[in-house]
């Protein structure tokens, strides 16, 4: 049986690790070539590389900070060289600089939005003249829940998050007629290394607000990312769809 990305080729941005990661495995599994992209830790996404190539997936690791509006160009300009199209774009490369409003410095509030906002518009603005050209192609962005509900202590991520949903619509509205889907993953609190890390005091306070009454999985999030990236989808455009256990 064919899979269902067979041929496509994909970037998935920031998939070093956790939802990223997970994301990058699950279209190599549905048949696409995934293209990591990384900025922090080249290691971390030649693990993510070499994970899709140990079950036969074909993956490519670049580095490239997203929030830099020509280096994206370049990757793009690179990868179309390469591989003649790009099918699918996953814009999940985010970081967090969390602190209450009273302290959170214009530094900390500037690199996340440059990152987790800017990033999106920069490898979205550069690929959307290829999807055109196409007729056709997915772009996938994870916004949070911390976007549609706010979050006390992440002022900056959640703008950045909320900043994300506008996009999607406004993106999907432009680019529908040709063929285009434009949607929104927000993810809950799922099981990734950042969420380890909190205090239990404060992952109980997290499943607690959660009607599923647990935390969920990066492959939860890979997978509606996958239906999404897939022919499955192709009458759904401009939507944030919540994976998150019922907490929104």
């Amino acid at each position: 049986m064919e899979k269902e990305l067979a041929g496509k080729v994909a970037l998935v941005t920031g998939a070093g690790r956790g939802i990223g990661r997970a994301i990058a495995c699950e279209l190599a599994r549905q048949g696409a070539a995934v293209i990591v992209n990384y900025n922090g830790s080249r290691e971390r996404a030649l693990e993510t590389a070499a994970e899709i190539e140990a079950f036969g997936g074909q993956a490519e690791v670049i580095g490239c900070d997203v929030s830099d509006f020509s280096a994206c160009g370049k990757m793009v300009e690179d990868m179309v060289e390469k591989y003649a199209h790009v099918d699918i774009l996953v814009n999940n490369a985010g970081i967090t600089r969390d602190n209450l409003i009273l302290r959170m410095t214009e530094e900390d509030y500037d690199r996340v939005l440059d990152t987790n906002l800017k990033g999106a518009f920069n490898t979205i603005r550069h690929l959307s003249r290829h999807f055109l050209k196409q007729k056709g192609g997915k772009i996938v962005n994870i916004s949070s829940v911390s976007g549609v509900l706010g979050n006390g202590g992440q002022a900056n991520y959640s703008a950045s998050k909320a900043g994300l949903i506008g996009l999607t619509k406004s993106v999907a509205r432009e680019l529908a007629s040709r063929g285009i889907c434009v949607n929104a993953v927000a993810p809950g609190f799922i099981e990734t290394d950042m969420t380890q890390a909190l205090p239990e005091k404060s992952r109980e306070a997290a499943v607690a607000s959660i009607p599923m009454g647990r935390m969920g999985s990066a492959e939860d999030v890979a997978q509606m990312v996958a239906f999404l990236a897939g022919s499955r989808s192709d009458y759904i455009t401009g939507q944030v769809i919540c994976v998150d256990g019922g907490m929104t």
